[in-house]
This record gives structure tokens, C-alpha cells and sequence, in this order.
């Protein structure tokens, strides 16, 4: 199964558009690690023609917040329906199973042990100041922390998080994580 961990960092905000749609933002960097080649990689927008095999080649997305944020921003660039591939978004599960959402940082420190390296407010700052290898470092980072949080999900069945000082746990159900979908994405291959 090639799974591909997938984040997004944007040029500006909602306040800035007007709007909480995420596909009315724009994208500064998309970072990944690819399971199959074991490798992290990132792209600007004029890269993605290099990233859209990668995704359609993928057996699933792995994401921390995708399904509502990432992936139909990074659709609206995409020239068919990044939907159809399956997606993990481990927020998702979080909510499924404790009822709420809880910050990648807070499962980070509790489950792993480590804080994310900043904030995405900070990545729009050097968007502007043209600083872009280091929004590269930050989304790698979180691509890196999403990835051993669904590596420990997935081993222990479980992830942790603080609440009120305590650690507590969420028991997550990951029979289904690793099954395949199925679905062929081709719209961006040669025919």
C-alpha cells in the first residue's frame, strides 16, 4: 500500500479573503513523506505538475485536519478530484472517537513526547518576507509529526493527549486504515 502523508501551508488567511472556505486560500507549499520510497519532498505551486503522479500513484492520503482543509485546497489546483483517493484524516478519527477536535501539538506532546516546531500564522509572515525555506522546514516538520502519530495510531491503537495535567488516552479502531480503496487516479498521467 504506497501511503503518502500530505500538508499544506497557505500565502494568507480567511480574514484576508473574506471568507472560511479553504479553497479561497492560496498555497504556498505542499510537503509529503512517501511510505513507498521513504522520503520527504516538497513543491511550490509551480512543482505541482511533479506532485500530481505522486498523489494519483498513492493508496492513501494521510492528514492531520486534510478532509476539511488541505485536500480541497490542494484540489482546486488539481485537474480531476483528489476526493477520490483515500484519505486518512486523523483529526477525523480523533473527533469520531473522543466527540471533539484536539490540536496535532497537543496529540504531539502527549503521544510522542515533542511540540510541533511553530504555527501556521508564522508560515503566512514568511510568505511574505520571501523567507520560503522556512516554511519548508515548518511544513516538513508537521508532515514528520503527523507521520509518527499515525505510525504510533496505527501500532498501538490508541493515541494520548492532555487534559487538565492528566494524560488520557483515545482508542482509535485502525482495522480499516490499511485496506485499499480501489480507486485509479490518471488525470494528470499519459494515456
Amino acid at each position: 500500500m504506497r501511503k503518502i502523508v500530505l500538508d499544506i501551508e497557505t500565502r494568507n488567511l480567511f480574514q484576508d479573503v473574506g471568507t472560511n472556505n479553504p479553497a479561497d486560500l492560496d498555497i504556498s507549499v505542499v510537503c509529503i513523506y512517501d511510505y513507498e520510497r521513504d522520503m520527504y519532498q516538497s513543491f511550490l505551486q509551480e512543482d505541482f505538475g511533479r506532485l500530481w503522479p505522486i498523489l494519483e500513484s498513492a493508496d492513501m492520503i494521510i492528514t492531520y485536519n486534510g478532509d476539511h482543509f488541505d485536500i480541497p485546497l490542494l484540489d482546486k489546483y488539481y485537474p480531476g478530484d483528489l476526493t477520490k483517493i483515500k484519505s486518512l484524516d486523523l483529526l477525523r478519527e480523533i473527533k469520531q472517537s473522543l466527540g471533539r477536535r484536539i490540536k496535532l501539538d497537543t496529540i504531539a506532546e502527549a503521544t510522542l513526547g515533542k511540540n510541533k516546531s511553530g504555527h501556521g500564522l508564522e508560515a503566512i509572515t514568511w510568505w511574505k518576507n520571501g523567507e520560503i525555506d522556512k516554511i519548508i522546514k515548518y511544513c516538513t516538520e508537521d508532515v514528520r509529526i503527523t507521520k509518527e502519530v499515525y505510525d504510533y495510531a496505527l501500532k498501538n491503537k490508541v493515541l494520548k493527549y492532555k487534559d487538565a495535567g492528566a494524560i488520557k488516552d483515545i482508542k482509535l479502531d485502525t482495522s480499516t486504515w490499511e485496506q485499499k480503496s480501489g480507486s485509479a487516479m490518471t488525470f494528470s498521467l499519459g494515456f
